[in-house]
Parts: structure tokens; sequence; C-alpha cells
């Protein structure tokens, strides 16, 4: 099954589109990874998601990606002895390490790491945003606060800390046990939530050991901070823009996104864009006109994947979600605009040879106007290359590894295919062009450009371009 389209598509799946029939319906509108959210999943119930698409990518052929998505640390008030308070602009209103419910003057914040780190100063930001704090005074047991926008609090209501580093890992003890069953069953990607630095990552590649790919989410301003570096560890970056624009003024939240999108072209890393793309479509059949040009700029700037969260889990249109989304991708790529904004973001090639290959494959297949260019990959750096390069051409990568095949899935622009390794130069070009013709890239007559590293089976040495023609399925 060929999509038509470069712009990959990720589906969270939840409550609306749980039972085989329904991930086999949103595969088929237009999902390519599928995301499972281990703040809702319980263990079970993620190895029977994952054992049903693993069933459906046998029945379709072809591979599918799986986002194992994180919940990270849930900061957290304590309880009020009434349930609530409202909170008025101006009044004084203090957390602290006192486990008693609370009251209009006071609540316990039963982490002591962030009583440890505020400082007058720093800002605090309750349910959501919805009421505002600012430290004024602070010791490791209780924080003096100013209250900058009042309104109702109630149990258990979030905090969030834009303005503070904490001391904790990015894992809890949760984080840790869903991340083992997780690596336990399969799965190609792993996203980290709450990540503020660089070795949050570290810690999580630790244990994963290359079982799996990270995704870090990016919904910390912290994180801005050092997104280079965060880049230079991640597999992948997803911009989670709702927690994202809770921590940090909501206007900046689409520079920022923009900005982490061109950064991971540059790095060659796959990019997400999350969170309230179709929101409306959870309960409503259509999108709103804002929703379909907020999923269409994305496409535009050549992000690797867009993401539907409650749109596709627990919404009541799931599958019209994903053809929706897949609809808008096509659009804005057939759009006479989407080629020169493509090509005015390409990042010159690193000096490297993986880099000046893939440039100049991407040269010669649009100069000769070739069928395809066909990456043969072990641990998927030549399709992404190749990727990153945005091309005109179709891209068709090669592997005989099966985690590498559904990584890939999530790749922009890549047709992954999982296929037995070459024996030898002829046998690697023959098999390329037969992929090309029977996977519908190329006719005969046609012209492909193949890449590959030379010996055979060395990973990261791309360093070979063939020019064959098709006949048959094979080179002429």
């Amino acid at each position: 099954m060929r999509r038509l389209r470069k712009v990959k598509i990720v589906a969270t799946l939840g409550p609306s589109s749980s039972t085989p029939e329904m991930v086999t319906r949103l595969f088929h509108a237009g999902a390519d990874v599928f995301r499972i959210n281990m703040s809702h999943t319980s263990h079970e119930r993620m190895r029977e998601l994952i054992g049903s698409i693993r069933t459906i990518e046998k029945e379709v052929g072809r591979p599918i990606g799986i986002l194992v998505d994180l919940q990270g640390p849930k900061l957290r008030l304590g309880r009020f002895a009434d349930g609530a308070v409202m909170l008025e602009k101006g009044q004084t209103f203090t957390l602290d390490s006192d486990p008693t419910p609370g009251d209009k003057t006071r609540v316990h914040l039963p982490h002591p790491e962030i009583l440890e780190a505020l400082e007058p100063g720093h800002h605090l930001l309750l349910d959501d945003g919805k009421v505002r704090l600012v430290a004024r005074s602070s010791t490791p047991t209780e924080t003096v606060t100013e209250v900058i926008v009042g309104g109702r609090l109630s149990d258990r209501k979030g905090v969030s800390l834009p303005d503070t580093m904490i001391k904790t890992s990015a894992m809890t003890e949760k984080d840790h046990a869903d991340l083992r069953a997780a690596l336990d069953v399969g799965c190609e990607w792993i996203a980290l939530s709450f990540v503020q630095r660089p070795e949050d990552i570290v810690e999580a590649k630790e244990i994963i050991q290359g079982r799996a790919a990270v995704m870090t989410k990016i919904e910390k301003p912290q994180a801005m901070t050092r997104l280079t570096e965060i880049i230079d560890l991640s597999d992948a970056l997803m911009v989670a823009r709702g927690d994202l624009g809770v921590e940090m003024p909501i206007e900046k939240v689409p520079g920022m996104q923009k900005q982490m999108t061109r950064a991971c072209r540059r790095a060659g890393k796959p990019v997400i864009i999350a969170t309230q793309m179709l929101e409306s479509m959870i309960t409503q059949p259509m999108p709103t006109r804002a929703e379909t040009s907020d999923v269409a700029t994305a496409v535009f700037e050549g992000a690797d994947a867009i993401m539907l969260s409650a749109e596709s889990a627990a919404g009541a249109f799931p599958t019209e979600a994903v053809a929706m989304m897949d609809s808008i991708a096509r659009s804005v790529e057939s759009d006479p605009y989407y080629r020169g904004i493509i090509d005015a973001q390409r990042a010159e090639p690193e000096a490297t040879g993986a880099d000046a290959i893939s440039a100049a494959a991407r040269q010669v297949a649009e100069t000769l106007d070739l069928a395809a260019i066909i990456c043969w990959t072990s641990g998927g750096t030549t399709a992404r290359r190749a990727a990153r390069e945005r091309p005109k051409t179709p891209v068709i990568a090669l592997t005989p590894n099966v985690d590498t095949s559904r990584r890939l899935t999530l790749v922009w622009g890549v047709h992954s295919i999982l296929a037995p390794d070459a024996h030898d130069l002829d046998d690697m070009v023959d098999r390329a062009c037969a992929f090309a013709h029977d996977e519908g890239f190329a006719l005969d007559g046609d012209r492909v450009i193949i890449s590959a590293g030379v010996p055979l089976r060395v990973p990261g040495a791309t360093n070979m371009l063939r020019i064959a023609s098709i006949k048959g399925g094979f080179e002429s």
C-alpha cells in the first residue's frame, strides 16, 4: 500500500479506537504510526493493542510503527478541607510541606523537590494556567506566593513551573515499569515526557540500550534553552504544544514550533507536530477552518508527521479525523506553493560522505526526472538522510531489519520495505528495481537511483550511487 503523501500521520489509540477492526480502519484511512498513551493504558491493554497492530501489519503486508508515550511526573497540589477554594488577585497564598488539608490561605504541595527549587520571582501556574501565582519568598518547607490571576482551585490540580528547573528525573517509577513492559513486548519508539535537560534523555537511553528509538517531547520551556543538545541526543522530537502553551506565553508557541521543525530538518531528525490539531472533531464530523489551516501549516513547514490525540483516541469520529488529516496533507502537497516553501528551507548538507551522497541523489533524481530514490539501509540512517533533503522524487527504503522498517514509518516521504539483504552489488540493484516496479513507483523503461554502502552490511557507510533502468522489475 503506497501513501499518496509525504508527511506521516500518527493516530493515538484509546476507548474509541481500541478494537482490531477500528485499528484496521484507521490504518486504511491513513494512519502510519499508532501511539499508545501510558497515562491511560495498563500493561495488559498495551500488550493487547500491540498484538492487534502486529496482526494487522501481517494482513496488510506493510510495516506499522508503534509509539509508546510515557506519562512522566505529574505535579499536583494536595487537597482542601472543603474540596475547593476561591483565590483573589493580590492575596497571599502559601504552598508548604504540611499534609493537613488546605484552606484559602495555604495548601500542601507534596513535592519537596519543587519547594527546594523555587526562588522569589518564579511563576507557578495551577490548573493548566487558570490560576497564576508568583513566589515572593521560599524555603525548603514553604513558598509564600502572591496571586496574580485568581480563580477557583480544587483538590489535586496540576502545577506547572515555567521558570524553575526541578532536580528530579523525567521518569517516575511508573515510567520505569511502563518502559520495561513496552520494551519486552516490542515497540519502535518511546516518547519521553517532562524533559528539561539532555541528561534526562541519557538516563532513558541507558535503560533502552538501543531496543527502541527515543522521541523527546518538548513541553517544558527549560528544554528550549538546550534544544540543540537535546536534538543531538534524541532520535526524534515531538512538539507538544498543549503543555508548552501552558508554561509559556501562548503567542510564542507557533514560533517555537517553526524553530523546532527547522532545527530537526537541519539535523535530519524526525519531528512530530502534536496537540489539538483537529480538536473539534472529537465531537464534530468536520474540523474548523482554523484547525485545517493549523494542519496545513505543519505540512507546509515540512514536518515529518502530524498527530491526532483525543480525536482518534476518545472522539466520536476517529476514522473521519484520520481521513481528514490525510486529505489536508495531500491537498497541501499538491499546492503550487508547497514545493517552493519546502525547497527554500532546505539546509546545506553537512561535510560527510553520507550527506554528500544524499544531496547528490536528490539532485540527480530531480535533474533526470527519475522515478524513485532507493536506499538500502541497515539502521535507517541512509533513508533519513535522503528524507532530510525533502526531494520531489519518492524515497524507498529497503532494509533487512524489521525494527528499522517500522521506525522509518515515521520519517517524511519514506516508503519502507522489509527486504532480505542483498548478496552482492548486482543483486542489490536488481532487487531495488524489482521493488520499485512491484510497489508501483516505476514502470518499464523508467529509471531510478540507488544509494547504498559498499562493502555491504556495514552500517553508516553510505558511499555509492547507481542509476538503473527498469525492465519488468529488473535492471536492463
